[in-house]
């Protein structure tokens, strides 16, 4: 009787109730916050009411809830580890079909719209690239150090990835990079990421200064780099650090003194042309003679950092629209437009300045109740907490989400199976690079390239998604512990 009692009460012992009590917390913050950020006080509607967002996200809670349970005593946990290469290649086809027949959508094609319901493929595929990532990584003979398996898992992520891109939803394909931790995690090099944060920087530099400047940066910490990996930095102090501050000011003595002389052919450009040639050509000589990988590392890095250079001017004007390169000349200071593309994050910003350390109080928010900043109860989300529940409101918020993406990484780091390490990181990832972003645009610091808050940003799609990512984890973690207990 008693054997029979354990089972029955098995569920009990093995769910992970702190993650799933973090869960549970921030969708009824974000219930709450919705209500608050189209709050009325001259037209008080229930928080159930049908005309609002809060009301319809409460059917949409209620849904993912089943979704939820369903999940877990319903499917076999093994089930999203066989159908993995399926699933994935379903939502691929998804991606494809929303580019030719969903709506168009401010010049975006990813949703589907079914009557008075719509359906963001994009968000499954997050779900979908996890679970295909963890299915091909768990594999016995699995080394990401292969070449052969390193390009497999890299197409995993850049094929999606790039089909979001041509449905102009930048900021879904953005997520991606996300799946770099669970990557580094199973083993990536730590240059990656370096490499990674080194185009960014290019990025910025290209359009704030000069593509110039961006190749000598490229070039100066390419060849830093190799020392800090040789751990010999005379040749940088001796060698590349005076070359770097002679190609430096080469453009200004050029335009004083050379460009009315014959010598007016030894362009800035060609110069510093011809020490990338020399730097790649060292690197790969370098590279032979030493047996040292790394060096052909850091010569593609520099060839990579040449490219980028020329393409981000391309891209910038005849790829990205018009609103997205106006959000990023304002975030970078290029353009003022405080009554266009920053009038969200202006208001965003006072909203969030007017709170201060404890807030307005619930339903007492002014920019909420009189509708100063535009999708609040979506992509600006954050902005309502900052306002009614001030700086430490915040700070609960942000400590909720690091709570729930800890408790994954602690219950992947647990996890007997590889299947679930990989695929617990994967997801971690994925909240963590939706935080970072969404509230980075609330307060200034990031372009507004509409990615909603996990599990607190109104819409079904988006909390569905959220949930189901989380509770597939629980599942997983759940099937390995009923074993021992």
């Amino acid at each position: 009787m008693s054997g029979g009692i354990d089972r029955k009460m098995s569920w009990v012992k093995t769910l992970d109730w702190w993650l799933v009590l973090g869960y549970l917390l921030l969708v009824l913050l974000g219930w709450l916050t919705i209500y608050a950020s189209e709050y009325d006080p001259e037209n008080v509607r229930s928080v159930f009411s049908w005309s609002l967002h809060s009301g319809k996200q409460a059917v949409w809670i209620l849904t993912a809830f089943i979704l939820n349970l369903t999940i877990l005593f319903v499917i076999p946990p093994r089930t999203f580890e066989t159908l993995a290469p399926l699933a994935y290649v379903l939502v691929g086809l998804l991606l494809v079909a929303v580019i030719f027949i969903g709506a168009n959508t401010r010049g975006s094609h990813s949703w589907f719209v079914l009557g008075p319901l719509s359906f963001q493929p994009a968000e499954l595929s997050k779900i979908t690239t996890a679970l295909m990532l963890a299915k091909f990584m768990s594999r016995y003979d699995y080394r990401l150090s292969r070449p052969r398996d390193f390009l497999a898992t890299a197409l995993i992520i850049l094929v999606p990835m790039l089909v979001i891109v041509a449905e102009n939803e930048t900021g879904s394909a953005l997520v991606y990079l996300s799946f770099l931790l669970m990557l580094y995690r199973e083993g990536l090099s730590g240059w990656w990421l370096v490499t990674l944060l080194m185009v960014i920087v290019i990025f910025i530099l290209t359009l704030v200064i000069s593509p110039y400047a961006a190749l000598l940066v490229t070039l100066v910490s390419a060849s830093l780099c190799v020392c800090i990996q040789r751990s010999d930095f005379r040749p940088f102090m001796v060698l590349y650090l005076p070359a770097a501050a002679i190609l430096a000011v080469f453009p200004w003595f050029y335009e004083h003194y050379l460009s009315t002389t014959f010598l007016a052919v030894i362009r800035p450009g060609w110069v510093l042309a011809a020490a990338t040639l020399a730097l790649v050509v060292f690197n790969l000589f370098a590279a032979y003679r030493e047996k040292n990988s790394f060096r052909i590392f850091a010569a593609a890095a520099v060839v990579l950092g040449l490219l980028i250079t020329k393409a981000v001017p391309f891209v910038f004007n005849n790829v990205l629209q018009d609103h997205q390169r106006t959000r990023i000349e304002v975030l970078l200071g290029l353009k003022e437009d405080p009554a266009g593309a920053g009038y969200n994050v202006r208001q965003s910003m006072i909203a969030i300045g007017s709170g201060g350390l404890t807030g307005k109080g619930w339903l007492q928010g002014t920019q909420s109740s009189y509708g100063f900043v535009p999708e609040q109860s979506t992509d600006f989300i954050f902005c309502t907490i900052g306002e009614e529940a001030g700086f430490l409101g915040c700070l609960f918020t942000i400590g909720l989400y690091l709570f729930l993406i800890l408790r994954i990484l602690f219950q992947s780091e647990t996890a007997r199976e590889t299947f679930t390490r990989i695929y617990g990181y994967s997801i971690a990832g994925i909240i963590f690079m939706h935080l970072l972003v969404n509230v980075g645009m609330t307060i200034g610091l990031m372009p507004v390239i509409g990615i909603p808050l996990p599990l607190m940003s109104y819409g079904g799609s988006s909390l569905w998604s959220f949930s189901v990512m989380i509770f597939i984890f629980v599942a997983l973690c759940r099937n390995e512990k009923k074993y021992f207990l």
